[in-house]
């Protein structure tokens, strides 16, 4: 077991590091090979069995500034993995092979995250959060032909993930579009709705989209708890009246976990 003290002084590490390579993204790849090993690095470490005595001590013992840390890289990492899905699509497009751990790492899941909710060529998908690399959309629609839709409020990342798209799934059922959930009419369709770990606001999302989404749409949330949080926006609790936690999919060595929701109504 790591101790508590140099527990947190990597923490702080990452925290500087992500910050120092989140700065120098100037739309090329230069930095692209230290961003990716940093990232493969703390990956490893939020999922290192390891690490979760250090963290439980942290988090009972020093919770306030313990806390400010957490808010402090979960921001900045959330951030440098937007850069790192840049920098992945910059590559392919210059005609360069990327393949670090932590993409290798989300791939391994998406085929578990509807768990008993699995998505058909009927199903049409909405992804919130959508990213300059949209793997999740590449997957899906290769691999059932269903629709999917991808948003995302940079409009680099839909620049890019466009790109993307064309390269590897021409003529797959994708749409990507720089917009929010409420001026979508896919909204009011979907059957599958899908969460970004690293959107910030997505319970709040997920609140709005009660009134916007057919009675049936299953919903699955990405989220890390515990350690996992130290890279993923946590679960938070939902007004039961309107969404129920119906099923998770936790994957110890992945980064992050599954939280899938209906609608009260639904189950009741």
């Amino acid at each position: 077991m790591i101790k508590p003290e140099l527990f947190q002084e990597c923490v702080r590490d990452f925290c500087q590091r992500f910050s120092e390579l989140a700065k120098v993204y100037d739309g090329t790849i230069q930095h692209s090979f230290e961003l990716a090993a940093v990232i493969d690095e703390y990956s490893a470490f939020v999922t290192a069995e390891s690490n979760k005595e250090a963290w439980e001590w942290l988090v009972q013992n020093e919770p306030e500034p313990f806390q400010g840390l957490i808010a402090d890289v979960r921001q900045v990492a959330s951030r440098c993995v937007a850069i790192m899905e840049k920098y992945r699509a910059l590559k392919l497009l210059g005609g360069q092979a990327e393949g670090a751990d932590y993409f290798k790492n989300i791939e391994s899941c998406i085929e578990e995250e509807f768990g008993s909710f699995q998505v058909g060529a009927n199903s049409k998908v909405l992804l919130v959060g959508s990213g300059s690399y949209p793997m999740t959309p590449l997957l899906i629609a290769k691999r059932t032909g269903a629709p999917v839709v991808g948003i995302d409020i940079d409009e680099e990342a839909i620049q890019l993930g466009q790109k993307v798209v064309d390269r590897l799934g021409p003529g797959l059922p994708i749409q990507l579009e720089r917009s929010y959930v409420e001026q979508l009419p896919v909204t009011k369709e979907a059957t599958h709705i899908i969460f970004s770990s690293t959107v910030s606001n997505k319970y709040e999302i997920l609140d709005q989209l009660h009134a916007l989404t057919k009675e049936d749409v299953v919903v699955a949330m990405r989220y890390g708890d515990h350690l996992k949080s130290l890279f993923n926006y946590p679960m938070e609790a939902v007004d039961e009246q309107k969404w129920r936690l119906v099923e998770t999919v936790l994957r110890p060595e992945h980064v992050f976990d599954i939280a899938l929701y209906r609608k009260a109504a639904v189950i009741q």
